[in-house]
Order: C-alpha cells, then sequence, then structure tokens
C-alpha cells in the first residue's frame, strides 16, 4: 500500500469509527434483536481506534521520510489520546470529544498528504 492510500484509509476507518461511536446510543437497542450486540462492545471501539491509529503511523511515518515534518504525527498522537479518553466528560461530553480527537487523526492524514504533494512537487520541479 502507498502512502496516499493508508492516509485515505485513515481517514476512512476514523470516520467509520466516529460515526461508530456516535450513532451506537441510538441503534443498540436494535442491534441486540438481531443478534448484532457485540457490535457495541468496548472491545471492538477500542480495536477499530487501534486500528486508525496503527495505520496513521505507518502512513505519517512514510510521509515523514518526504516530507521531513514532524507535526502530522503529534495531530496523530493527540487526536488519539483524546479520543481514546472519550468517556472521561460522560455521556454528554462524549460527542464532542469523540468529533475532536478523529477530528485531528483526520486533519494528521490531511496535511501528511498535502505535505506529501508539495514535497512530490518540489522534487519534480528540481529535477526538470
Amino acid at each position: 500500500m502507498t502512502q496516499r492510500s493508508l492516509d485515505k484509509t485513515g481517514i476512512w476507518v476514523t470516520t467509520l469509527c466516529a460515526l461508530h461511536c456516535l450513532l451506537l446510543p441510538v441503534i443498540l437497542p436494535m442491534l441486540s434483536l438481531i443478534g448484532l450486540s457485540f457490535i457495541g462492545e468496548e472491545l471492538l471501539e477500542r480495536t477499530i481506534l487501534s486500528i486508525s491509529l496503527i495505520v496513521g503511523f505507518v502512513a505519517l511515518m512514510i510521509g515523514m521520510r518526504k516530507h521531513l515534518r514532524f507535526y502530522p504525527l503529534l495531530l496523530l498522537f493527540a487526536g488519539g489520546v483524546i479520543y481514546w479518553h472519550k468517556d472521561s466528560l460522560g455521556e454528554i461530553g462524549e460527542p464532542a470529544i469523540i468529533l475532536l480527537g478523529a477530528s485531528l487523526i483526520v486533519a494528521a492524514h490531511w496535511v501528511n498528504l498535502r505535505l506529501t504533494r508539495a514535497a512530490d512537487v518540489l522534487v519534480a520541479k528540481a529535477t526538470s
């Protein structure tokens, strides 16, 4: 997988994770009726978030070799820490924490894509 496809995958996984967490309270009663109550398990949420962070770390490390900027990793780390502690403000604050954490993770991928494209353009201009 290329760095760009990893960034795009990271954006999608993070978005799906956020939607899962935000919509779960609404659909959880229906899931148990059709035998899918495991979707509401904390382990599944942590697994999806962990996959998102691993994909993000790999993508950002590959991008960092091209653009030499460290701050996308800081965005990813901050978003992951915030998202991991989504329960810290209770049920009322949970959606805001989820959105903030997921937004930082998505921003890390977006910035990484932009920086990589800019680095590619500079390399192309230098070689032509």
